[in-house]
């Protein structure tokens, strides 16, 4: 078999990267704005059917945050499409039919904003808290998104604070604790930190350090690598199968988060995890046969559930480039460039769809996709990924060997 050089590796991979540009561009952004956003009732639709129409249907606080998201970062890429319009309808709608008097955001609404479930679940406040900190680069003035995100994180705090560190999941206590929550506050936090002023910028710092610390000490098996899911009021791994279960996806998202910490903090020890984490999770995480990232295994690598959601793969994408960008040979860059591309390969085969610009969401242990409407909940994911290709290409972390070998 003829081994590709730096050049044509990185030539393929950016030949993959331009194909999901013009997907973005051209198709998704396009239809999640003229068909996904609901002009009548304000927000953004739940889900698209295959064949394009919108689905009404009760909406979650945590995909109108996340499509606020998508078309904030569509500005930051480029797209020509009304892309501070679209986050301007839905913050508005977000705003206005979840945050709670007491700054928190509830959990469910119907299609015309009235309450189904005013429940205050902690990773629907992590995607506000982030959806508040994006949006803010784009508004016209931030300041009431910056105000109502510090009352949300005061709140959070005087409320649902656990002693160890973290955050409990309700007010009495509910068990089992969650990593998953943590894991977008994080990304939050991180956000916060990333735009680099205010007053409040301690309090972000703070929260990411101790979200990041408490990964380490708390939620990942210093014997494995492996990042539990569920956990008792202590912050150890819950009893029985459920303190076990492992998310092949949540590895190389907090990988990619912990490499972005870690080099924010000069922090060794949790990019050495990050790398740990994603090297598991393509070692038993990964299927082979499939290509694709599987929703489940146990901490001794054993199945659980081996169908494969869209998100793993972005996930798998976004670690891969974070850890090639910090590679410190090129034979490793080399390696993880591979895995970017296996990562962007099994993507497009969700985005092969009638409707170009949707995406099908669940496949099967047999190959086979569940046919059902596409779910706007991805498109963070997917974005996102896109997102971190465009940072590594533009930084020059892809596309030339470290020590100039030859081409």
């Amino acid at each position: 078999m003829t081994i590709p050089t730096p050049t044509e590796q990185s030539a393929a991979l950016q030949g993959l990267r331009d194909r999901l540009m013009t997907w973005l561009t051209t198709q998704a952004l396009p239809i999640w704005w003229e068909t996904g956003a609901d002009r009548e009732r304000g927000g953004f639709h739940e889900r698209l059917a295959l064949d394009g129409s919108p689905c009404l249907e009760p909406r979650r606080a945590r995909v109108q945050a996340r499509q606020v998201f998508a078309y904030a970062v569509a500005g930051r890429l480029g797209w020509s499409g009304p892309s501070r319009q679209a986050v301007e309808h839905g913050l508005a709608f977000f705003r206005r039919a979840y945050e709670r008097p007491d700054g928190t955001f509830r959990t469910l609404v119907g299609p015309d904003g009235a309450t189904l479930d005013d429940s205050v679940v902690l990773y629907d406040q992590a995607f506000a808290l982030f959806a508040l900190a994006v949006a803010g680069t784009v508004v016209a003035d931030p300041a009431p998104l910056t105000a109502a995100a510090t009352r949300l994180r005061q709140r959070l705090e005087a409320t649902l604070k656990h002693p160890l560190g973290g955050f409990e999941e309700a007010s009495p206590r509910k068990l089992p604790l969650l990593a998953n929550p943590h894991m977008h506050l994080l990304e939050a936090s991180l956000a916060w930190v990333e735009l680099g002023s205010g007053p409040d910028q301690p309090a972000w710092h703070k929260l990411a350090d101790e979200i990041a610390e408490l990964s380490l000490s708390r939620f990942i098996d210093p014997a494995t690598g492996y990042l539990r899911e569920f956990f008792d009021g202590e912050w150890r791994p819950a009893p029985g199968r459920d303190g076990r279960i492992v998310e092949p996806g949540h590895l190389f998202e907090w990988a990619w988060l912990l490499v972005r910490w870690g080099r924010l903090r000069g922090r060794d020890d949790a990019i050495a995890a990050a790398r740990r984490m994603a090297e598991a999770a393509e070692a038993t995480g990964v299927d082979p046969i499939r290509n694709v990232a599987v929703n489940a295994i146990l901490d001794d690598g054993a199945p659980v559930d081996s169908g494969a959601r869209l998100w793993p793969q972005t996930e798998r994408i976004k670690a891969a480039v974070a850890l090639a960008g910090i590679a410190a040979t090129d034979q490793e860059r080399a390696l993880w460039r591979g895995r970017i591309a296996a990562g962007v390969t099994a993507l497009l085969t969700y985005l092969d769809v009638p409707v170009p610009g949707l995406w099908r969401d669940k496949l099967q242990p047999d190959g086979s996709f569940v046919e059902e409407p596409a779910p706007a909940s991805s498109f963070y994911h997917i974005i996102c990924a896109i997102e971190e290709l465009e940072k590594a290409f533009a930084a020059g972390a892809l596309d030339a060997p470290l020590a100039g070998a030859a081409a």
